[in-house]
């Protein structure tokens, strides 16, 4: 049989090195393989469970802050024309009021839309945080699975795998 020395290598940290970050495992050869036959070995049951370095990384998730300020500012955006068009819609009454009355009005109507747009914003907010767990949890269930894959792929070819 043979045996590694348990003294960090060059090699060792090669093969480690080489293995996807997802997968923080140790490869140890229990068949005498050689390095050449170590690196094709890995990268078989690398290809074959899916887990090539490329597959392992993690998308950078944005960062969906702000939503209810977003929906605050449209909300009130559209309130605000909303009041306007209502507004021209009677031109005859709504010329000879004053304009200061116009402006409040307006506002009024703004600040209604900007607190409905806080609510919808804050809906749209949870949403996507709920999605993002849910393909996390997606995403670590399929690496864990890929992970299983390559361990059984390496022990299958004479190696010894532990996590």
């Amino acid at each position: 049989m043979y045996r590694l020395s348990t003294r960090p290598s060059l090699f060792g940290y090669l093969l480690l090195l080489s293995l996807p970050l997802a997968q923080a495992q140790t490869v140890t050869p229990l068949q005498g393989q050689n390095q050449q036959q170590i690196q094709s070995d890995i990268a078989a049951c690398q290809a074959q469970a899916g887990t090539t370095p490329s597959s392992t990384t993690t998308s950078s998730s944005d960062d969906r802050g702000g939503e209810r300020l977003r929906g605050a500012a449209k909300g009130a955006a559209v309130g605000a024309a909303a009041a306007q068009i209502r507004g021209n819609r009677h031109d005859e009454i709504y010329d000879r009021v004053d304009d200061d009355i116009k402006q409040e009005y307006r506002q009024n109507k703004a600040r209604d839309a900007a607190a409905v747009g806080v609510v919808v914003g804050g809906s749209r907010q949870r949403q996507d945080r709920r999605e993002d767990r849910r393909n996390a949890d997606a995403t670590a269930q399929a690496q864990s699975s890929a992970s299983q894959a390559y361990a059984n792929c390496m022990s299958g070819r004479g190696y010894s795998v532990t996590p």
